[in-house]
């Protein structure tokens, strides 16, 4: 009988390994062109942005700290136990206004740096970026220049240690002032 026909191989159209060569190509260079264990393109960014960091972190401690002692001493010297509650929710807010314009201010220290390096156009997109990088809302339209595309990165790394801080900040200053104002309750008849 006869012997079983043999299958023919079929090559890929020549069309259809160019194709896949460019690619493979653009992805070799891009990787190349970003390799991310080079960190040469990164030095400027690291440079800028853990100066920034420190910076704005002490800020924010000694601008929570003043407002801490400031406001806890309103709080002591009237204990009466009408006016605690609504004095502690006044102390409560203007301890988070504070806290927002302090945020504000470091936001704006970043915007500040990423006009001086030229890596956004305007102060008003150098203002709405950083606080969206600060907030990691990250919702504009509004892209650092490629040469300084960590700092974004780290700005956001910045605003998580500042809100930690503030978050920390108004927990320990309610534990501090609440038992104030129960001791003065339980004392009264």
């Amino acid at each position: 009988m006869g012997a079983k026909p043999r299958r023919q191989k079929v090559a890929a159209p020549r069309v259809q390994i160019d194709w896949y060569h460019r690619q493979l190509h653009k992805a070799v260079a891009q990787q190349a062109q970003m390799n991310p264990i080079d960190i040469s393109p990164w030095i400027g960014d690291w440079a800028w942005g853990l100066p920034l960091i420190v910076f704005t972190v002490v800020i924010h401690v000694c601008g929570l700290a003043l407002v801490g002692g400031k406001f806890v001493a309103v709080l002591s010297d009237s204990l009466d136990r009408r006016s605690f509650m609504p004095r502690f929710g006044i102390v409560i807010g203007g301890t988070a206004l504070l806290a927002t314009l302090m945020h504000g201010i470091e936001s704006g220290i970043w915007a500040g740096a990423y006009r001086f390096l030229g890596a956004l156009p305007d102060n008003r997109s150098a203002m709405l970026y950083s606080l969206s990088a600060m907030t990691t809302y990250g919702h504009a339209n509004l892209y650092l220049k490629d040469q300084w595309q960590l700092m974004g990165a780290l700005e956001a790394l910045n605003g998580m240690l500042l809100f930690g801080l503030t978050t920390a900040f108004l927990f320990a200053m309610i534990q501090r002032i609440w038992p104030l104002g129960s001791r003065e309750r339980r004392r009264e008849p």
